[in-house]
């Protein structure tokens, strides 16, 4: 299993390589010219040159690529915000929590929506429950993240007035967010639960558990729904990268102070070392969720547990 871990970690490095060359060729070839943006519109042209050249822009594509990841790969340093010559990597500590936290609320609620929606869709197929709910399960699947938010912002904040329309801190201020994130990843976790349920539910150790005498809850909890969650916990696990991608926009829309927001206002301001750390971020925490559902898997089956011995 060492062995195992370690080919993974490995792994990882040419991932995170080629998400460095992406994201820095996208930022090269943005239009816009931040040190104009820094010196405002006032600023001469001999100005902004001049703050070109001492902020390295002047530099090929190469040149610049290679202090870049000669700044991360020795140094461990990301760079330095444009605007306000703070650390790169500073300013990511102070955000990055904020989004895990948003993150994890919304796998949370997209975990718990999602299984019970899947089991009870499983167990009672073809009912007016389990067409419902996939209903449902396809309506969230496709509805944009920045819609709902704003249809829950609406309701909740605007006309009921609830909960927060924006911010971060509390608990209120976290339950918008995390449904708007969290309900479209608990439509494809409950149509993953559904289908895998149904594969298992019909296995001979189901009817010989059923002869036994065992109850019906205990069958659905301890054998049916144990030998479906491999590819249920796959799907959780992939989801992440999606929570975390959409929460780009959604802490935007709801003004949660996260990488997301951060990414976001450096887009507008060409603050390329914001942008590009941040997506390293993203990148390698998604990288480590996969390894971690990687490990799962042998904990929860015997079987591939098995193999790494």
């Amino acid at each position: 299993m060492t062995k195992y871990i370690l080919r993974r970690i490995l792994f990882m490095i040419p991932v995170m390589l080629g998400v460095s060359l992406i994201v820095f060729t996208l930022m090269y070839i943005t239009p816009g010219d931040p040190a104009a943006i820094i010196l405002d519109e006032g600023a001469t042209p001999e100005a902004i040159e001049m703050l070109r050249e001492e902020m390295g822009l002047n530099d090929g594509y190469f040149v610049r690529f290679g202090r870049f990841l000669l700044d991360v790969v020795v140094h461990q340093d990301l760079g330095v915000c444009y605007q306000t010559h703070q650390p790169v990597a500073e300013r990511i500590a102070e955000t990055f929590p904020n989004t895990m936290m948003l993150a994890g609320a919304s796998v949370l609620v997209a975990v718990v929506i999602g299984l019970i929606m899947g089991i009870i869709s499983a167990v009672k197929q073809y009912s007016f429950f389990d067409t419902a709910a996939m209903f449902l399960a396809m309506v969230g699947n496709a509805m944009p993240n920045f819609w709902q938010g704003l249809l829950l912002m609406l309701l909740f904040a605007l006309h009921l007035k609830w909960l927060p329309a924006s911010g971060f801190g509390s608990l209120k201020h976290l339950i918008l967010p995390a449904v708007t994130i969290g309900t479209s990843s608990a439509a494809a976790i409950a149509r993953m639960t559904r289908s895998s349920m149904l594969e298992v539910i019909r296995q001979d150790y189901i009817v010989s558990a059923r002869a036994k005498g065992q109850s019906e809850f205990w069958i659905t909890v301890r054998h049916a729904l144990a030998n479906a969650m491999i590819p249920v916990i796959t799907t959780i696990g992939m989801q992440f990268g999606s929570l975390l991608g959409g929460a780009v926009l959604t802490e935007s829309i709801f003004a949660v102070p996260g990488i997301g927001k951060m990414m976001v206002d450096a887009i507008k301001a060409r603050n390329y070392p914001v942008v590009q750390g941040g997506v390293l971020i993203i990148a390698l925490t998604f990288s480590l969720i996969n390894l971690l559902v990687d490990i799962l898997y042998a904990y929860i089956d015997p079987r591939i547990r098995s193999q790494y011995r």
